[in-house]
């Protein structure tokens, strides 16, 4: 799959966002395992996920490094999909904490949502930690609603928050056309 860019006509990202490749692995699992620790997935798990193209799709975003030589990339989050049509389900989304409130988690969700409607998603689910308010808000201004509570599913002992988005009728009719 090519890398995500702007569609034409829209604000430019605040990331630059491309497909995870098998050479992101061992870093985003480190990443992984900072952001989320006791939660976070093994290096296997990522593997399996990225072995997956027909069903998955990983993504990442980069920022001009503030370090380093001119034009060098440093990866400031990373998102995964798994859809199997009618469902799109959301694994993970994760930015470091330094680059919150930039738009970057809104970019790659944007990205995974247009990703299941394009594969042909009917629905979008996603699960987020009750001790998480930034993203259950983000995700509420995306349309998604709390439907479901699994009680002390995090090994923190919080519950996990079941959220769905519908997506309107024909979504993925209309990301699937093709423009020629």
């Amino acid at each position: 799959m090519p890398p995500a860019e702007t569609p034409p006509g829209q604000a430019a990202r605040p990331a630059s966002l491309r497909d995870m490749a098998p050479a992101d692995i061992d870093f985003i699992t480190a990443l992984d395992r900072t952001l989320f620790g006791v939660d976070s997935w093994p290096r296997e798990m990522f593997a399996g996920e990225l072995s997956a193209p027909e069903t998955r799709r990983y993504i990442i975003a980069e920022l001009p490094s503030a370090v380093g030589p001119r034009g060098q990339m440093q990866t400031v989050g990373y998102a995964g999909l798994m859809c199997v049509p009618p469902i799109g389900d959301i694994q993970t989304i994760g930015v470091l904490p330094e680059f919150e409130g930039r738009g970057i988690a809104r970019a790659m969700l944007e990205e995974l949502i247009a990703e299941a409607a394009r594969r042909g998603a009917a629905d979008i689910m996603l699960e987020v930690s009750s001790t998480n308010p930034r993203a259950q808000d983000l995700y509420l201004r995306y349309g998604f609603e709390h439907i479901h509570t699994r009680r002390r599913y995090y090994r923190d002992g919080s519950d996990g928050l079941i959220m769905r988005l519908r997506l309107p009728a024909g979504t993925a009719d209309e990301h699937t056309k093709d423009p020629s």
